[in-house]
């Protein structure tokens, strides 16, 4: 992530290939792009790909590794930034997903690819991805503990609610009503309401809001250590 904040996004850096292959799957879908088709995109042979990348499948896990790693250093960032109020870092983790998402659409569309990966590569995704989902369930807990939100099962909640965020890659697309900030805020409003922030503060509410700070014990590296 860049040095510049969570909220910041520079173009990516990828290689040629990732980066043709990124565009391939988001146009054709992984299954309907073919690696000759990735190949001619870049101006290499099928030999010259295979020497960066064993094969397809090789070429979507390391997108998925850059669409991971990408979300889940913002949402830690955004979380530490909330320097222990359940609400603020709740509102900052909620806001740096759907930033991803629309920053980042082509990357975060390739979640609906999954299918196409061998077990041993789903299960290191999702072990990957459920960093972020134990971040969001950990501050909901919090939140409930200190009486800021009203729910009886954070995990199934954090669950529902970046399902909610990542269904945003599906259907969003640059020149439409609601820019990426102002997509983002509104689904911060929605995901405080769904936890029963103080009543579901409108974001003026939320700027009044000061709630005690405290410890914060959570690992907030990101990197599963």
């Amino acid at each position: 992530m860049p040095d510049t904040g969570w909220r910041h996004y520079e173009p990516l850096e990828l290689s040629p290939i990732l980066t043709s292959a990124l565009d391939a799957f988001y146009e054709q879908g992984f299954h309907g792009t073919a690696v000759r088709d990735i190949a001619r995109r870049v101006g290499v042979t099928v030999p010259a790909l295979y020497y960066y990348h064993e094969n397809k499948e090789a070429i979507l896990v390391a997108l998925l590794e850059t669409a991971t790693k990408d979300v889940a250093s913002r949402a830690f960032a955004a979380a530490e930034e909330g320097g222990g109020d359940p609400a603020a870092e709740f509102a900052n983790v909620v806001e740096a997903v759907v930033l991803h998402m629309t920053h980042r659409v082509r990357l975060a569309a390739l979640d609906s690819e999954l299918r196409y990966l061998q077990p041993a590569n789903r299960k290191h995704y999702a072990q990957t991805r459920k960093q972020l989902e134990d971040l969001l369930t950990g501050i909901i807990a919090d939140g409930v503990r200190g009486g800021v939100f009203a729910v009886t099962e954070p995990a199934e909640t954090s669950r529902a609610l970046l399902g909610m965020c990542q269904a945003v890659a599906t259907w969003y697309h640059d020149g439409g009503p609601l820019g990426p900030e102002e997509l983002a805020a509104r689904y911060v409003e929605i995901a405080l309401r769904t936890v029963g922030a103080n009543g579901g503060q409108t974001s003026s509410d939320r700027q009044l809001l000061r709630l005690p700070r405290r410890p914060v014990h959570r690992d907030r590296r990101g990197d599963g250590r």
